[in-house]
């Protein structure tokens, strides 16, 4: 009997793999659906360091986070897709202008996404009887890296990024739970090795040691995830390096993105061609120019009020040089 259970997970598995790819994910792993008592020291020590800044949320889901029964009762399993964002475009350097991350160069990911992963649920319900299952984009309080490092998509580099070795880092990360009983994967090992290129880059010294990010000094953080009306500090403002919302300079510098994969999403290209915006058009744009200009793109979050107050910050500050994109080429493994 037990055997006939196992050919089924196995089965379901295989058939469940293929259908996410054929879907559009590039990569897809299974983890089980248990709490990450491993990971409970490093995420307490994290907060208690006081390393989320301002995102409160993370002290307040902690308990979430760490065991997904309590989002989804029923979860047995947790399946980890990935999607690569990566496109041939790269950023230049222009005076005057301030650098887009290229997670917000088009559509924003989770429109992307989560019809997908929607599907996958629906796929899921027609499969499994009576089955549950909940799919998240970065908007619950479930630990996709943490996921995707069990699931075997890839290792948490040394810039907390998830690493694989045949995709790079620059690919978004979307997560199911469900009661459906499914083969788990084999956890990806850690391939940084003495590899210290992001620490050694990032223009605020935000990783302030290998795999632990200092979210308060990130650049991200700053142009992102803090309040309009909420000044830069003078060492962060005066190392921005050119950067109007987000920050790609760890993943840049990552050697193992040589191996990035070009995506497949016609909405993850620039638009307009555009990955960086003139500072001076920033301060000058309406809210309506805002709101048609960055209608479906992650940039919104920022708000008109947020991204002219980046703007500002670049423009009158007395930031260090801009520096040219280093490639991963230029450091070794």
């Amino acid at each position: 009997m037990d055997a006939v259970l196992n050919t089924h997970t196995q089965t379901l598995t295989s058939q469940l793999k293929e259908f996410c790819l054929s879907v559009g994910f590039d990569a897809v792993g299974i983890a089980r659906a248990e709490p990450l008592t491993d990971e409970q020291a490093h995420l307490d020590a994290w907060l208690a360091a006081g390393y989320h800044g301002t995102m409160q949320y993370m002290e307040r889901t902690r308990d979430k986070r760490l065991d997904p029964r309590l989002v989804l009762p029923s979860a047995r399993s947790i399946i980890v897709v990935a999607l690569s964002y990566d496109t041939p475009a790269r950023h230049t350097i222009r005076p005057g202008y301030g650098k887009l991350s290229r997670y917000s160069w088009g559509d924003d990911y989770h429109d992307v996404m989560l019809p997908k992963l929607q599907r996958v649920v629906e796929w899921l319900s027609t499969h499994v009887s009576s089955c549950e299952s909940k799919a998240y984009v970065d908007t619950g309080p479930v630990m996709e890296k943490q996921w995707a490092r069990r699931a075997g998509i890839g290792w948490q580099g040394k810039n907390t990024n998830i690493i694989s070795r045949t995709m790079g880092s620059f690919f978004f990360l979307g997560v199911v739970l469900t009661s459906a009983e499914l083969d788990p994967d084999e956890p990806s090992r850690d391939y940084c090795g003495t590899c210290t290129a992001c620490l050694d880059a990032c223009p605020t010294g935000a990783l302030v040691a290998p795999y632990i990010l200092d979210s308060s000094r990130c650049i991200s953080y700053w142009t992102i995830e803090t309040k309009p009306d909420q000044e830069f500090p003078d060492d962060i403002r005066a190392n921005l390096d050119g950067w109007l919302f987000g920050c790609d300079v760890c993943q840049d510098v990552c050697p193992w993105n040589r191996f990035r994969k070009e995506t497949t999403i016609p909405a993850f290209a620039p638009r307009n061609d555009e990955t960086s915006l003139l500072l001076e058009h920033v301060l000058s744009m309406t809210p309506e120019e805002f709101r048609q200009r960055f209608r479906h793109s992650p940039i919104k979050r920022a708000k008109l009020a947020g991204l002219q107050r980046n703007a500002r910050m670049l423009l009158f500050s007395a930031e260090c040089p801009q520096r040219s994109d280093v490639h991963a080429s230029d450091h070794s493994q």
